[in-house]
């Protein structure tokens, strides 16, 4: 798919991932409007890149709505989404403070997997509305999940659930979706300098790069762009889910 003039959308634009995702389509040509919860910094980066900010909480069917009627208002129909808003609290099955209360559990996959589902049903119902290429598409979905849905370590219980069903997710979305000519694909990065990452203590920064194959160090926000990107180029590229990791395979803990 051609990026010139395309609206785009980027759930958890405002920092990490999302806005390594938001800046690469923006720099190809995209109309891009981010979708999260931090107002501040999501105008800030809305502004940098000459897109808009949507105050969107991706769990919730009537703001996702809200936030897609915004966007479409603003840019036109929806030509490509990519969902990277997500929680990842830690918390064991039976820990030391007794067995992991229910709502902890739901809330992650509410957020992470229904969340990301709910972005991909209404971008969806935009695309299939939009004019095809030469080659029948209209429109590229790209999902967001985690090394941790093959190989989730201990206390991740909720996050690798979530995680893996969207990878599930995405084959099924592909064929289903090829009817209207939209591709689906996600990206399962591995171990990246996000915000979260950052706050982290450099001593542990590091140990957590050793860890790694190569290159032996965090990935960049802009290189998952880079891959956000390529995702859109290729039009052959549909119903995959692509390790983003510098080769590692998580240990138990």
């Amino acid at each position: 798919m051609e990026f010139q003039g395309i609206p785009a959308i980027v759930t958890g634009g405002a920092s990490g991932l999302g806005e390594g995702a938001a800046r690469a389509l923006a720099a190809a040509g995209c109309k891009v409007a981010i979708f999260d919860l931090q107002k501040e910094q999501g105008e800030a980066v809305a502004q940098a890149i000459g897109g808009i900010f949507v105050h969107c909480d991706v769990s919730s069917a009537d703001s996702a709505e809200a936030a897609m009627a915004q966007a479409r208002q603003a840019h036109g129909l929806c030509g490509i989404a990519v969902s990277c808003a997500g929680i990842a609290p830690a918390g064991k099955i039976l820990g030391r403070e007794g067995v992991m209360p229910l709502e902890n559990f739901n809330r992650v996959v509410q957020v992470n997997l229904v969340g990301t589902f709910n972005i991909l049903r209404l971008a969806a119902a935009d695309m299939a509305q939009r004019q095809p290429n030469a080659d029948g598409e209209r429109g590229v979905i790209i999902s967001t999940a985690s090394i941790a849905a093959y190989e989730g370590q201990v206390g991740q219980v909720a996050y690798a659930a979530s995680k893996g069903g969207v990878v599930s997710m995405t084959l099924q979305a592909a064929r289903e979706l090829s009817r209207e000519g939209i591709r689906v694909n996600t990206i399962a990065p591995g171990l990246f300098m996000t915000p979260m990452m950052a706050g982290m203590p450099e001593e542990v920064q590091e140990s957590l790069a050793a860890t790694l194959p190569f290159p032996r160090r965090l990935g960049k926000a802009e290189e998952f762009g880079m891959l956000v990107d390529q995702m859109v180029r290729n039009p052959v590229l549909n119903g995959e889910t692509i390790r983003l990791d510098c080769a590692l395979r998580m240990a138990p803990r």
